[in-house]
């Protein structure tokens, strides 16, 4: 009898729980209350994932979307192509440059913004103005500050005899690049600051003390204290900001266009010009694609970042 109660027991609570109209209702209930979520899920993100999956299989002229079945013939041609790998290349370098001076940039003025400064709340709110501002009105400003004719920074390297004469900032390599990875550093940084400046704020003093009675000076209680406690944050700050980063772009887009010829030209560059430069919109959904691909890697790499998180605070 008593071997035989779970089972009966557990079989009479499931025919319970199916036959009972409250918790069918609380079923059907939820799948309404998820029901827009999943349809906007399914429309912003599985719908595109789909159509560039299928595009790409084509041969698709933009204006008028005549396609033919083609196979794999996108992906081979971009395999062959000195262009794509070269897109690929710009955008491995603008991302990794550009990171890791948002990285230094952020780190410093958080810790700056930590110290008990005069009017630090202003300048707390200072620091976020270049995260905030429109992208196309910061390019403008950083357009007339690069310009080679009547630019103020080559105004400024000359009149300290830094330079003999106007540079062209936007217009040859290697300075489009390192422009355009300034620019993307000053524009996005403050996003580092924000999360490192939170977490600056819960680390205990009493660790400080502690390293401080040991003899650390300024520079061991960064690397000793400060850091380790920065760690976590750190890492999905950077998984973050690589994944946005490598999809950029606006910025360089407006910037340089992807100029002088393809020396900054990033992947997503490289899908604009072959879908409405070209209009070969199949071409275009391969190295999207491809692209999706490459930051699947970053999406990996977070939610592993985020799981281990997780089973660290447990």
């Amino acid at each position: 009898m008593s071997a035989q109660a779970p089972a009966i027991s557990g079989v009479t609570a499931a025919d319970r729980a199916a036959r009972n109209p409250l918790d069918r209702g609380y079923a059907l209930l939820g799948m309404i209350l998820i029901a827009p979520t999943v349809l906007i899920f399914c429309a912003v993100i599985v719908y595109p994932l789909g159509s560039a999956l299928y595009l790409s299989l084509f041969s698709v002229f933009t204006p008028t979307l005549a396609s033919s079945f083609i196979g794999f013939d996108n992906y081979t041609a971009l395999a062959a192509s000195p262009e794509f790998w070269r897109s690929l290349l710009n955008n491995l370098i603008w991302t990794v440059l550009t990171l890791a001076l948002q990285i230094v940039l952020g780190v410093a003025a958080a810790l700056m913004l930590n110290q008990a400064i005069l009017f630090r709340s202003l300048a707390r709110s200072l620091i976020l103005f270049p995260y905030f501002v429109s992208t196309v009105v910061a390019v403008l400003v950083w357009r007339w500050l690069f310009n080679d004719l009547y630019g103020i920074l080559n105004y400024m390297l000359m009149w300290a005899g830094i330079l003999n004469m106007p540079l062209d900032w936007l217009g040859s390599m290697p300075n489009a690049m390192v422009s355009v990875v300034l620019v993307g550093a000053w524009k996005y940084f403050p996003f580092v600051v924000i999360a490192v400046l939170a977490r600056l704020q819960t680390i205990p003093e009493q660790l400080y003390e502690a390293a401080t009675i040991d003899g650390a000076g300024a520079w061991g209680r960064f690397w000793d204290v400060t850091l380790p406690q920065l760690r976590e944050v750190l890492v999905v700050v950077v998984l973050l900001r690589a994944i946005w980063d490598f999809k950029e772009f606006d910025l360089i887009y407006l910037l340089t266009g992807g100029g002088p010829i393809i020396g900054t030209q990033t992947l997503p560059l490289m899908v604009y010009k072959e879908a409405f430069g070209l209009n070969q919109m199949g071409r275009a959904s391969a190295v999207a694609v491809a692209m999706m691909l490459v930051m699947l890697v970053f999406m990996l790499a977070y939610f592993r970042a985020l799981k281990s998180r997780g089973e660290d605070a447990r």
